[in-house]
């Protein structure tokens, strides 16, 4: 864990814009984010309005994972030096949401080259990592109050885009950073799938936590029982990171919630995703043992060289060829390994335990290119966190 701690910072982060980028394209000191868009390349929007597969897509997201990696890593060990590297990731993810000059929009990441130019195009999955994380840090001994104003300003103004923006006119929709709606259907907040109903309510209930405002409050109260009715039966074929987004938002919900036989209602919730999370686990265990070394080992591209393109809505997304699954792997391996740990008194049994072992001591974390590291890390620091390691 130190060797992969010591290569998500020194190889992932920028410390020009202080947040963390999505691949590898080289083990070269200095040349590992040689493939990262130019400001000229972002701003117009090339190749897409989401930076699909530039390394530029995740940034909020990873931010936000890392705020509570941070979170829980400082409850179990004390470390002062933790204190700058939150603040630090916090004034990326501050850069990422007011660099623009929209109140509330969240971008992806933010331009290592200029410091300021954005993809237009954000999502719920990085509204969703980006408020739990900024919310896990808001309450950890490791933010200061200054620190926590600031958080309270995003916050709010993350809320208040949803009241403008999430209407039946919009289609639910919080729209990209020029207002527009946003035409893959990643920005609806409501009227959506089983693991994305929670995520609106959960961004309500983080402004009323943070800011006691009284019409956060009635708004999260508005939609969050249904929303945990909604949440009750997911497909068990999402994608682990999304299982996992999701019970980021119920952990948040099931915090803050007073009422009991709701807070009871989320709680199974979030031990159905555990239970489908852990099988989950099982099957990339797996897949991630027929994977040799070499291929392991494998970088990214460089994204504009890539031989195969899709077009979605006229949203030309190069593809990474057979990179995608090794990159994919790392991460899936870490998020599902994670969710379990986030239920009320987890208990590893003994089969889990040696599976999330095996996946660190065996990771060659000094020759991996994907930023699912991280998530290696927030399933440690949450397994000791819980005394399951």
């Amino acid at each position: 864990m130190d060797q992969a701690w010591a290569v998500t910072w020194e190889r992932f982060f920028q410390d020009d814009v202080q947040t963390f980028a999505d691949y590898l394209s080289s083990y070269e000191p200095g040349q590992e984010l040689a493939h990262l868009p130019t400001a000229e390349e972002v701003m117009r929007q090339y190749p897409n309005p989401c930076g699909y597969s530039t390394g530029m897509e995740d940034g909020m997201i990873l931010g936000g994972a890392m705020l509570s990696i941070l979170a829980d890593r400082y409850e179990v060990t004390n470390e002062e030096p933790l204190r700058e590297k939150a603040k630090q990731v916090f004034r990326g993810l501050h850069r990422c949401a007011t660099v623009h000059g929209v109140p509330g929009f969240l971008a992806r990441n933010v331009c290592n080259e200029d410091r300021k130019s954005i993809y237009i195009n954000s999502s719920r999955d990085q509204y969703t990592h980006g408020v739990h994380g900024l919310w896990k840090y808001y309450r950890s001994p490791l933010s200061d109050e200054a620190t926590r104003s600031e958080i309270r300003e995003v916050l709010a103004a993350v809320a208040d885009r949803m009241i403008e923006f999430v209407t039946p006119e919009n289609d639910f929709d919080f729209c990209r950073a020029d207002g527009k709606r946003c035409p893959l259907g990643i920005c609806r907040m409501w009227n959506v799938q089983a693991h994305e109903a929670a995520r609106l309510p959960m961004i309500y209930a983080t402004a009323w936590d943070v800011t006691q405002d009284e019409k956060y409050r009635q708004l999260w109260r508005h939609y969050v029982a249904d929303a945990v009715k909604q949440s009750a039966n997911p497909d068990k074929n999402t994608p682990a990171y999304a299982i996992l987004q999701m019970q980021c938002s119920l952990e948040l919900l099931h915090e803050l919630e007073t009422d009991p036989k709701l807070k009871t209602s989320i709680q199974s919730v979030m031990r159905h995703l555990a239970s489908i999370a852990e099988e989950r686990s099982a099957h990339v265990a797996v897949q991630l043992s027929r994977k040799t070394s070499e291929e392991m080992r494998m970088l990214g591209p460089d994204w504009r060289q890539a031989e195969h393109w899709i077009n979605q809505n006229e949203y030309a997304n190069p593809q990474w060829g057979k990179y995608r699954e090794v990159w994919h792997l790392t991460r899936e391996a870490g998020e599902a390994a994670l969710v379990p740990l986030m239920v009320d008194a987890p208990t590893l049994n003994t089969e889990q335990k040696q599976r999330l072992q095996h996946l660190i001591q065996n990771f060659d974390y000094s020759h991996n290119s994907s930023c699912g590291i991280i998530y290696h890390q927030a399933a440690y620091w949450k397994s000791r966190l819980t005394d399951n390691l």
